[in-house]
């Protein structure tokens, strides 16, 4: 199974799309899935259900965070560096689906913000949603930037 599949799989299960992204990868971040589920936990819906920043995207920062990030506080290059792939995956990210934002790639409505209870999961949930293809995209982006880019430190 490829991490688009695994990742479809973790939100089709019940994951938010922010942990479907960062349990796909757990392995390669030298986390378990359930850390991975629970450090990415407050990410979906956009941030807490604000509908900001996909959380297909956060799950990508993170999976990156912990790949190539550096705790050198002093290091700009790194830090620059670092930037450089975010900003890289998330332009790939919103070429294909025209944005990032959790709202916009809904159809809602400017400053949309929902209530802090998440939906049930039902057939209609998952019908209404493009969030399955979201978190799907994000991983296959993620995989060929992990391909491109080996990692050059330990995880």
């Amino acid at each position: 199974m490829n991490k688009s599949e695994k990742a479809r799989e973790f939100f089709m299960r019940g994951a938010n799309c922010s942990q479907a992204v960062l349990a796909a990868f757990a392995a390669e971040c030298g986390i378990t899935e359930e850390q991975a589920l629970v450090i990415s936990s407050g990410f979906g819906g956009g941030v807490g259900r604000l509908r900001e920043v996909c959380g297909a995207v956060s799950g990508m920062v993170m999976v990156l965070n912990f790949l190539y990030g550096s705790s050198d506080l002093a290091d700009k290059n790194a830090k620059d560096s670092h930037y450089a792939k975010i900003q890289s995956v998330a332009e790939k990210f919103k070429s294909e689906c025209g944005s990032i934002v959790c709202r916009e790639l809904l159809g809602l409505a400017p400053k949309h913000t929902d209530t802090p209870e998440s939906e049930a999961r039902t057939p209609e949930y998952y019908k209404k949603r493009p969030c399955a293809d979201m978190v799907a995209l994000a991983a296959e982006i993620t995989e060929k930037f992990l391909a491109e880019n080996p990692v050059k430190k330990n995880a």
